[in-house]
């Protein structure tokens, strides 16, 4: 079984979508083993986007975050990481496929819903970012 990390960003908590991002996860077959509401710092959203310092929309991207509360999740399942990407949807909420999360409860592109990692080695930073392994067993 593999693991992933997953965020529902603060717009999608905010519009009381929380739930029902939930429940399409369990509905597709994933088991949540970590699940967290957090209120990230701009500190703590730039540490976790730290890849993208240099990009021209870091600045919106860690403020998006930080402005509002946020559930972190591990997700396990076979595939894990492609399945996730693929509920989600594409990055963009307009381009994203009929029935995919993002496509669903996303705004904008800056305002997509959600996160996913894209790699297993993205994956085991992000579940480090914020899970001990405690807290995963």
């Amino acid at each position: 079984m593999e693991k992933t990390f997953a965020i529902i960003k603060p717009n999608a908590f905010a519009d009381g979508n929380s739930g029902k991002i939930i429940d399409r996860i369990l509905q597709e077959g994933f088991r949540i083993v970590g699940l967290k509401k957090l209120f990230l710092s701009q500190a703590e959203a730039e540490g976790f986007y730290h890849v993208h310092r240099q990009r021209p929309f870091f600045g919106e991207l860690t403020e998006f975050m930080a402005s509002g509360p946020c559930i972190v999740m591990v997700l396990e399942a076979e595939g894990a990481i492609q399945k996730w990407r693929d509920l989600m949807g594409a990055t963009n909420p307009a381009q994203a496929a009929e029935g995919t999360l993002r496509r669903q409860f996303g705004k904008s592109l800056g305002e997509n819903a959600t996160h996913g990692s894209d790699a297993p080695e993205t994956a085991a930073f992000e579940i480090g970012y914020f899970f001990s392994g405690l807290e995963l067993r």
